[in-house]
């Protein structure tokens, strides 16, 4: 039985079949989601062909020390940003052995949020040695925690095929 719906499950089944016919692994960078990602990914026998490693990334000191997010960048848009996200994703694909990365950074609540940036904002970033890189705002709504991290998986693992691709 799995820790995660079905879905997702049956998304990061999908993942780890593909890249692992792709020989390509993969990295996650991960804030409000907490390494969930990396654990759906994991949750697939056969996932150590393809995972390489995942970065929890929870704090902007981690953010900067684990993945060379600039203190400037985190001053200047914050640490729920395009910009950060995509600092996470190639810090995480730069800092291992994976052909792709994939990053999510946002608020999910139950507080924490602003009028610029609601709960339920999160910024998702994936990239690619090939060069691909890849964006999404998603603005899931004060939905509660547990749906904003779940939605944020789902989001980041459609994210991973399309940079795969």
């Amino acid at each position: 039985m799995s820790l995660f719906p079905d879905d997702i499950e049956a998304q990061a089944r999908r993942i780890i079949e593909t890249l692992s016919k792709r020989k390509l692994m993969v990295s996650t960078a991960e804030s409000c989601t907490g390494g969930l990602i990396a654990g759906a990914l994991t949750e697939i026998a056969g996932s150590s062909a393809v995972v390489d490693r995942g970065f929890v990334t929870y704090t902007n000191d981690a953010k900067m020390d684990m993945l060379g997010v600039p203190s400037s960048v985190l001053a200047t848009h914050g640490a729920v940003s395009r910009e950060t996200a995509l600092l996470m994703a190639t810090g995480a694909l730069f800092r291992s052995r994976a052909g792709l990365a994939v990053a999510v950074t946002g608020i999910a609540g139950p507080g924490g949020g602003s009028v610029d940036k609601p709960v339920g904002l999160v910024h998702l970033a994936a990239c690619s040695r090939d060069g691909t890189i890849l964006h999404r705002a998603m603005r899931y709504g004060d939905t509660g925690r547990k749906e904003i991290r779940l939605a944020t998986i789902r989001t980041a693992l459609e994210m991973l095929l399309d940079a795969a691709d």
